[in-house]
């Protein structure tokens, strides 16, 4: 009951007039942040954070998740229009989404990313909310044997998602094994892989080597043609909305992302990578 008591204080508070304001300017601040590749959530929190100096903290924190949000969103623009990830929880959405654009259907991709993303977020706001004091003693006893077993996990769903050359698609996975083994080892502190350079000490950021493989594939690819005089310009079909054979599509794969994002997000160092494989598998 006392619970429930706090989180009808909090609705209070949020509900007002100003700190909605400062929700939808976090929101869209934060969209507008998101779209740049390789400008996740955090880092768009840091550089918008001046903004909130002077205001309250419950609308600090407010405009934060807001920001949070938008950015999240922000980085499945350029997954869609430019093949391009906006941040590593965006891949599936580049895989996807990149298509329907490519055929004419970049308004209904969008509004298919917009409308699941809040969604997905809305329940998964209101599950947290009652029962987040469960939540956290449940994410303290997460050890190493369930982190291993959350890594054994995620390698079967790389594995089912290989596409057609099995050979290749190994060799990305190792390929990928030995660029996250890059950097100090977080049990005894010695690096590895590093050849003396301190710089790699750190490892390797998920982002901008996802970035980079989107990117970089795309920039060659325009650079190659860039005199050819065909460039054809695909017109959009039909309006930027859902129609009713999307919902129809959709609302399964929303749920199930939603009920699968949500206990491994809560997981400490669980990202949203891992669940957005296991959603698209």
């Amino acid at each position: 009951m006392n619970s429930f008591n706090s989180l009808m204080d909090g609705f209070a508070s949020a509900l007002t007039l100003s700190n909605l304001g400062f929700g939808l300017l976090g929101t869209f601040l934060g969209t507008l942040v998101g779209v740049l590749p390789g400008i996740g959530p955090a880092l768009a929190i840091a550089l918008l954070l001046p903004i909130t100096y002077t205001v309250s903290p419950a609308s600090a924190l407010i405009m934060f998740a807001a920001i949070y949000y938008g950015a999240m969103y922000g980085g499945s623009t350029t997954s869609i229009l430019l093949n391009t990830p906006g941040e590593s929880g965006s891949v599936i959405t580049a895989l996807e989404g990149n298509k329907m654009a490519r055929r004419g259907r970049a308004g209904a991709a969008l509004a298919t990313a917009a409308i699941g993303s809040f969604i997905a977020g809305s329940i998964a706001t209101l599950i947290l909310a009652f029962t987040a004091p469960s939540i956290a003693d449940l994410a303290i006893k997460v050890g190493a044997a369930e982190y291993v077993a959350l890594m054994l996990v995620a390698f079967g769903t790389v594995s089912s998602l290989l596409g057609a050359s099995q050979i290749r698609g190994f060799i990305s996975l190792a390929v990928g094994l030995v660029l996250g083994l890059v950097g100090a080892d977080l049990q005894s502190g010695l690096s590895r892989l590093t050849f003396g350079n301190q710089s790699a000490v750190e490892g390797i950021e998920t982002v901008p080597v996802i970035v980079s493989i989107f990117a970089l594939g795309e920039a060659l690819y325009i650079a190659s043609r860039f005199k050819d005089s065909g460039w054809e310009i695909i017109p959009m079909k039909g309006k930027a909305l859902m129609s009713r054979e999307d919902w129809k599509r959709s609302w399964k794969p929303w749920i199930r992302g939603t009920f699968l994002g949500f206990p491994l997000g809560v997981i400490p160092a669980g990202g949203s990578e891992v669940p957005t494989f296991l959603s698209y598998s």
